[in-house]
């Protein structure tokens, strides 16, 4: 099938949950052609949108087990989000072939014994297992992906657009608009992280592929 457009769906992500924004290019300007809140937890509950928390008060061993049952479920709901928002661009002729994923501060995390020895740590991990868990279905969907620390978002994606930031988030802005609330921060980050994906040159798009295994 041949394709009359390129799209590519940008993450802004959150412990349980994750804002999504598909864009495509129209004269080098971003057209919005889907925005959801996607949740990345059959319960949404603090239980399970906080599971390294949830793990904190439980036996290592069960701590463990439980953390990869979330992990496992959030990445079959992300498959599921982003293999059936492919499927219907694609009926509309559009190929999505990229994501853009906002990242924290992208350090990694230690051994499960030592985040659960440290608040600070738990937080950060919590949200890291949602944002692998978007990256491991967006490969598993054939995406290349495009990774961006939140803090070096705008400057990035003024560098890569020409614009300055108050230009660009105004931009951004005025094209939720059209579609009405939520249009918070969330879905303007992934906005941004969509249209770098597609903006960016092809040497920052990561193209490496690992073995995955159905979920």
């Amino acid at each position: 099938m041949a394709y009359s457009k390129q799209a590519a769906v940008g993450f802004r992500a959150h412990s349980g949950w994750t804002a999504l924004v598909a864009v495509c290019l129209v004269k080098d300007s971003p057209v919005v052609l889907a925005r959801q809140r996607v949740h990345l937890v059959e319960t949404f509950s603090y239980e399970f949108r906080q599971p390294y928390h949830t793990a904190e008060k439980m036996l290592v061993g069960q701590g463990r087990d439980f953390i990869e049952r979330v992990r496992d479920e959030a990445r079959r709901l992300a498959h599921r989000a982003i293999h059936g928002l492919q499927s219907d661009l694609q009926k509309q002729g559009i190929a999505m072939k990229s994501c853009g994923l906002v990242l924290a501060s992208g350090r990694p995390l230690p051994a499960l014994d030592r985040i659960l020895a440290s608040h600070a740590l738990i937080h950060a991990a919590d949200g890291e297992l949602f944002r692998e868990a978007l990256l491991h279905a967006s490969i598993r969907c054939g995406l290349q992906d495009f990774k961006i620390k939140e803090r070096e978002l705008l400057n990035r994606a003024g560098q890569v657009l020409g614009l300055k930031s108050a230009d660009l988030m105004g931009r951004v802005t005025e094209l939720g608009r059209a579609l009405g609330a939520p249009w918070s921060q969330d879905e303007k980050f992934a906005t941004l992280a969509a249209w770098l994906a597609l903006a960016v040159p092809s040497k920052d798009i990561s193209r490496k592929r690992e073995k995955l295994t159905a979920a």
